[in-house]
C-alpha cells in the first residue's frame, strides 16, 4: 500500500508586532523612537531614538524659558526624526501609529509635539495615539533586560513630581501619595542653587556630594520631612528653607568653604533619599506587594539608587530602574507607552486633533 505524500506542515507566520512612532516635546528635551514588540518574546524591543537636549541653552537664564523651548522643537523634530530612522534602518512608511505627548508639561512646547504627531499621522493615514507624560516615565522600565511584571508599586520622581502609584496594569493606576509642596527634583534643584551651583542643579548637586567627607556630612543636621507622617505623602519645602538656614548661618561666619558646601550637598541628597526610601517601603508594605518601580529623572541619582537596592535587598523586595538613559524625557518612553496601550486597547481617553493638556492627573489618562 503507498502511503500518500503529504506537503511538510508549515507553521502559522507570526502576527506582525506595530511599530510605534514616539514623539516627546513637553520642556526642555526633543525625542523621536520607533518602539515593537519582540516577534518571539512579546517584550518591548527599541529599535532606534534619537534625542537633544536644550540644557545648554536654558542654563543662561538659569531654567527653562518656555518660548524658547517651543522653538527649538521646531527645529529639532525632523532632523532627530530622520536620525532615528536611520538607526533603525527603517523607511517612514514602515510605521504603524504615531504616539505623542499629550501632557502634562508646557503648553506651547506640548503644542509642537502634537502638531508633528497629528500631521505626519495625516499624511500618512496612520493612528495618532495622545500619551500621559507620567505614564511614559512609569513603564519605561519595561524596555530593560529584565522588565518588571505587573503589579508593582512605582515611585515617579522628578523635577515637577513625587508620586507613589499601585500599577496594576497598562491604564491601571492608583494614587497611593505624592507631594504637597515641593517636589524631590525640585528640592534637588533649589538646594544647588543655593549652594551656587549651575543649571541643572540635581546632578551638579550630586556630583559634588560624591566628593563630600562623611564625617562632615555626619555633623549636618536637616530634617526628614513626614518620615514619620504614617501616610504615604510627601513634603520638601522644609527642607529647602533649612538648606537656606545653613547657607546663611555659614556666610554670617565668613562663608561655605569648599568642603563644607560638598558636606552640604551630600547632607541635602542623604535627607531627600532617606524620606524616598522609608515611603517606597512602607508602599510596598502596605500594598502586599514586593516589586518596586523607580522613574524620573531623579531615579538616575546613584545615591538613590544605592539606597533603595539596599533597602529593598533587606525587604526581600525587588526593585527595577530604567536605563539611565532613560530617566531623562525621551522619545521611547513615549513610544512605549503608546505601543502598550495599542495593544491593550486602553487607548486613552484624550481626545487627538491636536489637543493638549498641560495639567493632567495620570489618573484620567
Amino acid at each position: 500500500m503507498n502511503t500518500p505524500e503529504f506537503p511538510p506542515a508549515t507553521a502559522e507566520p507570526p502576527l506582525k508586532a506595530p511599530l510605534v512612532l514616539g514623539v516627546e516635546s513637553s520642556c526642555d528635551e526633543t525625542g523621536v523612537a520607533l518602539v515593537t514588540l519582540d516577534p518571539v518574546t512579546g517584550v518591548p524591543k527599541l529599535l532606534g531614538q534619537a534625542l537633544h537636549t536644550q540644557v545648554a541653552m536654558h542654563a543662561a537664564y538659569g531654567g527653562v524659558v518656555p518660548e524658547l523651548a517651543s522653538r527649538d522643537h521646531i527645529r529639532r523634530v525632523v532632523p532627530l526624526l530622520r536620525q532615528t530612522l536611520a538607526e533603525a534602518r527603517l523607511e517612514l512608511s514602515a510605521v504603524d501609529a504615531i504616539a505623542y505627548t499629550a501632557g502634562p508639561g508646557l503648553a506651547g512646547a506640548l503644542l509642537v509635539g502634537s502638531a508633528f504627531a497629528e500631521a505626519l499621522a495625516f499624511a500618512l493615514d496612520k493612528p495618532v495615539i495622545p500619551v500621559h507624560h507620567l505614564e511614559g516615565h512609569l513603564l519605561s522600565p519595561l524596555l530593560t533586560v529584565d522588565p518588571p511584571q505587573f503589579p508593582f508599586v512605582a515611585l515617579l520622581v522628578s523635577g515637577g513630581h513625587t508620586q507613589l502609584m499601585c500599577v496594576t496594569g497598562v491604564g491601571h493606576y492608583e494614587l497611593l501619595g505624592e507631594t504637597l509642596d515641593d517636589a524631590a527634583g525640585e528640592a534637588f534643584d533649589k538646594s544647588a542653587k543655593l549652594l551656587g551651583l549651575g543649571y541643572p542643579g540635581g546632578p551638579a548637586l550630586a556630583a559634588l556630594a560624591e566628593t563630600a567627607d562623611p564625617s562632615l556630612v555626619a555633623e549636618i543636621k536637616l530634617p526628614r520631612p513626614m518620615l514619620h507622617s504614617g501616610d504615604l505623602e510627601f513634603s520638601f519645602a522644609g527642607l529647602k528653607t533649612a538648606v537656606l538656614t545653613k547657607v546663611k548661618a555659614a556666610e554670617a561666619a565668613g562663608g561655605l568653604s569648599g568642603t563644607g558646601r560638598a558636606a552640604l550637598a551630600a547632607a541635602v541628597q542623604e535627607a531627600i533619599a532617606a524620606v524616598l526610601v522609608a515611603k517606597c517601603l512602607q508602599a510596598l508594605k502596605q500594598t502586599g506587594l514586593s516589586r518596586l518601580v523607580v522613574a524620573g529623572g531623579v531615579g538616575a541619582n546613584r545615591y538613590l539608587r544605592a539606597s533603595l537596592i539596599s533597602a529593598c535587598q533587606r525587604r526581600k523586595c525587588e526593585v527595577y530602574f530604567p536605563d539611565p538613559s532613560l530617566c531623562t524625557d525621551n522619545g521611547a518612553m513615549i513610544a512605549l507607552a503608546g505601543l502598550l496601550r495599542l495593544t491593550s486597547g486602553t487607548l486613552s481617553k484624550t481626545a487627538g486633533g491636536f489637543s493638549v493638556k498641560p495639567r493632567w492627573p495620570l489618573m484620567e489618562a
